[in-house]
């Protein structure tokens, strides 16, 4: 009989997610099964009041523990936008949203668990998810939108570029997949195997080679990864509906609003999402949860 594959939630957070975060692994406990575990990762700053979420399941990860101490982070004004950034003499200067991704995939080779779900800390699950549902047999659920990347879309376009380099790939022809939201996974294996093979494209450390670029998106190069270079043997199956329904812009929700927009979730849907600069109350939020 095989086994049970296993599957760990992973969140990267920061300070000013604090609340939503707490929402989050509420949620979690409330409404999550068959998840083996849920990792918080967070900057090294950040790492006491976070803390205080820590339970048997459930581990805060500071950033030092994962990421090359060559990367150093330094404080103060930098813009009003940016209180910190992440200096080192390999990598171009990186800000938090960079190395948020780092610790993504950093996470790999710090934990056992065969599936990774990546949860971002402004979302919440509302309904009962079976972590057994990302698996059919030894193959994991990838999100994938076919030719969701078209000419309009410059930012992606720029990821998708970094992402072929990165992994010695030809630049794809447009249309091309997306694979980014904010409810994901990806097998731990694969991931490991992704990071070695750009490290033998570009002759680097694969955080070096990541943080030399200024514009990058992990989902992409592990999407990219997956289908352009594995291909057959991925050891994935494909879904492009994505499992939570977010809120990414817009005015700060009501009770109401909320409401109308919680009604548009479908039978696949199990968490929303909303962002944390629309400045959504998070009591609100938590009533719903």
């Amino acid at each position: 009989m095989a086994r049970q594959n296993t599957t760990a939630i992973i969140t990267p957070s920061y300070a000013a997610d604090y609340d939503r975060c707490r929402l989050l692994a509420d949620s979690i406990d409330a409404h999550v099964s068959n998840i083996s575990d849920h990792y918080i990762l967070v900057d090294d700053e950040d790492y006491k009041l976070f803390s205080n979420l820590k339970s048997a399941h459930r581990h805060i990860i500071s950033e030092q523990d994962i990421l090359p101490d060559w990367l150093k982070v330094v404080r103060g004004g930098f813009s009003s936008t940016a209180k910190k950034v992440w200096l080192s003499t390999k990598t171009l200067p990186m800000r938090g949203w960079h190395v948020q991704q780092l610790r993504r995939i950093a996470i790999a080779a710090h934990i056992p668990h065969d599936g990774l779900l990546y949860c971002d800390s402004d979302m919440f699950f509302v309904r009962p998810f079976d972590g057994n549902t990302l698996w059919r047999g030894q193959d994991l659920r990838l999100y994938r939108v076919p030719d969701g990347i078209s000419q309009a879309q410059g930012e992606h376009i720029k990821w998708l570029k970094t992402s072929a380099q990165l992994l010695g790939l030809p630049v794809p022809e447009l249309p091309h997949h997306d694979y980014i939201n904010n409810l994901v996974s990806w097998r731990r294996e694969t991931v490991l195997q992704m990071c070695a093979h750009i490290e033998n494209t570009t002759g680097r450390d694969w955080v070096p080679a990541l943080g030399r670029n200024r514009t990058f998106s992990e989902c992409l190069i592990y999407g990219c990864y997956v289908d352009d270079y594995l291909k057959e043997k991925s050891g994935h199956w494909h879904a492009d509906k994505g499992l939570c329904l977010t809120y990414w812009d817009g005015e700060a929700l009501n009770q109401n609003s909320l409401r109308k927009f919680v009604d548009q979730m479908d039978a696949e849907q199990y968490a929303i999402g909303i962002q944390s600069f629309t400045n959504t109350d998070t009591e609100l939020l938590r009533k719903l949860m």
